[in-house]
């Protein structure tokens, strides 16, 4: 027929904006419920079905490898670079330590990184990689200035971390302020006892993260 209009641009279009749609439904959902959400919840978030997840993205792997770095990655870059700001080693590991468990709290989708709920991905254990490097390098500065208890590891952050990570994804989660006076508690059970302060650290302003590879 003359002049019709061929279909395949207003597909290409309705393709776009399906995909910008569950993009957005996907990074509320996996920021407020975590990245094991269900992506019935996604596709009804979104106005599509679950089969136009899977056309658009492959499945649910997919799909969170195309919104982590808005999701948790971004932030917890950031995060590592301020922390690098810091110029005193025991202070650097100390707001290290209360941002990642700010970030915890905050973020479910973190834990589900940290507990390498995806570990086929390979872009999230790029991100525990990244996560493992500043674990070894704020605690080895700690303790070579002495801030830190000598037998503490970067190991034992990372157990510490990912024990929390287990707490907040399968038990109750605690009040705000509870849960801060306890960061102050772990942060003074690390710490060389000739260095222990009285006041709790205040809250980092949107901090980030840290895991390694493997158990």
């Amino acid at each position: 027929m003359a002049g019709a209009v061929p279909p395949e641009p207003r597909l290409r279009a309705d393709a776009r904006r399906n995909s910008e749609q569950i993009r957005s439904a996907a990074i509320g959902a996996f920021q407020g419920q975590g990245l094991t959400v269900p992506l019935e919840e996604v596709a009804k978030a979104a106005g599509v079905s679950k089969a136009t997840i899977f056309n658009r993205f492959g499945g649910r792997v997919g799909l969170i490898e195309a919104v982590i770095e808005e999701v948790v990655a971004r932030e917890l870059f950031a995060l590592i670079d301020r922390t690098r700001t810091v110029d005193d080693a025991g202070e650097r590991i100390a707001y290290y330590l209360t941002a990642i468990r700010d970030l915890q709290y905050r973020q479910p989708a973190f834990n589900d990184v940290l507990l390498q709920t995806y570990p086929h991905s390979g872009q999230l254990m790029e991100i525990c990689r990244v996560g493992s490097v500043a674990n070894e390098e704020f605690v080895e500065a700690a303790r070579a200035g002495g801030a830190l208890r000598p037998e503490f590891t970067a190991g034992d952050l990372h157990a510490l971390v990912r024990d929390n990570a287990l707490a907040l994804k399968h038990g109750e989660r605690p009040p705000r302020d509870d849960y801060d006076r306890r960061t102050g508690y772990l942060l003074d059970g690390i710490r060389d006892p000739g260095k222990i302060r009285t006041t709790p650290p205040s809250r980092p302003a949107r901090p980030g993260s840290g895991c390694r590879p493997g158990p």
